[in-house]
């Protein structure tokens, strides 16, 4: 079983791996589950964190669910505020639902995912949307020359 990602430093001495930088306003479901997608399908060839503008106390338990399904383990992630190190540190940021509130810094690769919000749906819900975002995740790593892994 993966496990989700953990939360990498803003330096990156020695490596030529894509960063990639997953925002949204709570960072308790699609940035989550976008991250831990990225870190499972690349199979550690990317570098990947998520954040968000006003993190949640938790996970959304229905993404945790959808993720377990498919044999991916985010119990111990935690909502966390990005940083502007982050953003500046980030190859990729891959903006969902956050609108103004997500950071822009000239020179960045921006991607914005309309991906529906997660919150408040049981897992039968939650299911599509996983579904939507490893299919995202997967065309981003053939964009970014990333073999995709499982």
């Amino acid at each position: 079983m993966t496990t989700a990602p953990d939360r990498p430093t803003t330096d990156r001495p020695g490596t030529d791996r894509p960063r990639v930088l997953f925002l949204c306003v709570h960072n308790a479901g699609r940035s989550q589950m976008a991250a831990a997608w990225t870190q499972h399908l690349a199979d550690g060839a990317v570098d990947v964190f998520s954040g968000g503008s006003e993190p949640a106390d938790e996970v959304n338990p229905a993404a945790v669910e959808a993720m377990q399904e498919v044999g991916i383990d985010i119990t111990a992630a935690q909502p966390t505020r990005w940083t502007d190190d982050e953003v500046l540190a980030a190859d990729v940021v891959i903006t969902m639902g956050c609108g103004d509130t997500c950071p822009v810094f000239p020179g960045k690769r921006y991607e914005d995912w309309a991906i529906t919000d997660p919150a408040g749906k049981g897992v039968e819900s939650v299911r599509p949307i996983r579904d939507e975002i490893r299919q995202r995740v997967e065309a981003l790593l053939a964009d970014l020359q990333v073999p995709v892994a499982g």
